[in-house]
């Protein structure tokens, strides 16, 4: 059966999410060998394993760290000769994309980004895009070359299949654009304690019927009792609200998580645009004529400020 090369987006050893759905979906088309990265690279070969990976293809060096995206895009193209792959596999984060696709230009292949299925017949990989604001789906096949494809998480449900796992070690050699653009400086994000807004199983988002920022504390606590992550429409977030990283739509991030709960979002396409992909979605705003309501799964008609508690604090008994 042919490899397949899956980019692992690891912190320090800590293998993300989006990564194992990766592996699941490449067991439909081949045999997954993952590429780790990095700091902590060998420390994710257990995980791995354990999710298909039959090799783990390490590497660490402080170009990794040190420099921008090109480092890993020579580490990619070593894996890449050194498997001839038939298919290489990136989740969609704003880096995958941008190693993907520089990837893609070198090896002379096609590339298609933000898939949420992938599946396989006789002429290789096909992937499933939801597109023009999610109102059509697409299968689409490279044409050229190996394909490179990205695909957003939470596309995939994460599905162990206990393999080989051997790590290999990659050998690099950088080129010389690798070093052209260095980290000058870091600077921690402020954590909240909850999910990554683009990798969560469940997100709870707020829009213009919040009404001020003070009263998006009703949204955190219902997100906090489900241990979701917490998104904003483009309206809230314009207003000053909620922080700019939490946006969900067109111009914003988008998201494909199990679960999706609008509180005061009339639905506009711009934000239907980052969200429609997801598995189940509820809203909850008092017109009942909001565009919302087209696109729903459930919907509760009613003020998000009586409705929301309510479901928060059922949520708390049950799981008490």
């Amino acid at each position: 059966m042919a490899e397949v090369l899956v980019y692992v987006d690891h912190v320090d050893g800590a293998v993300r999410k989006p990564t194992l759905e990766l592996l699941t979906l490449a067991r439909r088309i081949g045999e997954p060998v993952a590429v780790a990265l990095g700091t902590g690279a060998e420390a994710t070969a257990p995980a791995l394993a354990e999710h298909g990976a039959v090799k783990v293809l390490t590497a660490d060096a402080a170009e990794f760290a040190d420099y921008l995206v090109v480092p890993k895009v020579d580490a990619l193209q070593a894996a890449y000769d050194a498997v001839a792959p038939a298919a290489v596999l990136f989740p969609s984060s704003a880096e995958a994309k941008e190693i993907a696709a520089r990837l893609a230009v070198r090896i002379g292949s096609g590339l298609i980004t933000d898939a949420i299925d992938l599946t396989a017949d006789d002429k290789g990989p096909v992937a499933t895009q939801s597109v023009f604001a999610a109102a059509y789906s697409t299968k689409s096949r490279v044409s050229k070359g190996t394909p490179v494809i990205t695909v957003k998480p939470n596309s995939a449900a994460v599905e162990p299949a206990p393999a080989a796992g051997a790590v290999e070690p990659l050998a690099v050699s950088f080129g010389a654009t690798a070093t052209g653009t260095k980290i000058v400086s870091r600077t921690p994000r402020e954590s909240t304690g909850r999910p990554e807004l683009t990798e969560a199983a469940i997100v709870v988002s707020g829009g213009r019927g919040v009404n001020g920022a003070e009263n998006f504390a009703v949204i955190e606590a219902l997100a906090d009792s489900l241990g979701a992550a917490v998104g904003a429409s483009r309206a809230a977030v314009d207003a000053g609200w909620y922080p700019h990283s939490n946006q969900v739509g067109q111009t914003g991030k988008s998201v494909s998580p199990q679960l999706y709960i609008a509180s005061g979002i009339s639905g506009a396409i711009q934000h239907r645009a980052g969200m429609q992909t997801s598995k189940t979605i509820v809203a909850v705003n008092k017109d009942a004529e909001a565009p919302i309501f087209d696109l729903v799964d459930y919907g509760v008609v009613g003020d998000l400020f009586e409705v929301v508690p309510q479901l928060t604090e059922e949520i708390k008994v049950r799981k008490g």
